[in-house]
């Protein structure tokens, strides 16, 4: 497959948590891991995101100052999307909804893209049809795991936030709720590393070790 660089991004609580049961918005975290969210969204050719988590945060998916934004792609496996959603609202790039299910039907959206096809499928689409080079992927844990699956994450940024504790069985992972393992492991290693302990947070990067691939 033709496929784009891959980046992940989330924050997670001391206890490895990315939200409580409840589903908390963003916004946990420090201004500083915000300033590096915008950062790595400014450095990607597209943003992908879940349909979930894009409604709980109600993201609009841009670049503050940035002439040239990044598309903004968003998976869902049902469909339904919101026309009211502040994203096909706001001016920014190119909109691109993927639907992996079967019998959806969405309303038709003004300068919107829906696509019906597998995730690899819809990632190799954007490298081969828009120049997608650079792919960074906002969350949430049920859709990086579908990517890990396909064991198609090249680096994953995290921000450990060791002042937030959210807990509970049912509370999401970076890879979405608790459960089976992955066919098999994935070999990384920290190529970036930045204790905040003013913030109580660490900024880190882990890249792919493709050699290491079982």
């Amino acid at each position: 497959m033709h496929l784009p660089k891959i980046s992940t991004n989330l924050a997670i609580s001391a206890d490895g948590k990315i939200s409580s049961v409840a589903a908390i918005r963003s916004g946990w975290t420090s201004r500083a891991d915000h300033a590096r969210l915008l950062a790595l969204r400014s450095s990607a050719d597209a943003l992908l995101i879940g349909r979930g988590t894009l409604e709980s945060d109600q993201m609009t998916m841009t670049v503050p100052g940035k002439s040239s934004q990044p598309l903004r792609c968003i998976v869902s496996h049902a469909g339904k999307f919101n026309p009211a959603h502040p994203i096909f609202q706001k001016p920014g790039g190119p909109i691109h909804l993927l639907v992996t299910g079967e019998n959806t039907a969405d309303p038709p959206l003004s300068g919107v893209t829906i696509h019906h096809q597998s995730l690899a499928d819809f990632l190799t689409h954007l490298a081969t049809h828009h120049a997608v080079r650079a792919l960074h992927c906002e969350g949430g844990g049920q859709l990086i795991r579908e990517l890990a699956a396909l064991d198609l994450i090249d680096e994953f940024h995290l921000t450990l936030g060791g002042h937030t504790l959210f807990s509970g069985l049912l509370a999401p992972t970076a890879t979405g709720l608790p459960g089976g393992f992955l066919d098999a492991s994935r070999a990384y290693q920290v190529s970036y590393y930045e204790p905040r302990p003013e913030l109580g947070e660490c900024f880190l990067t882990y890249a792919r070790l493709r050699e290491c691939a079982q």
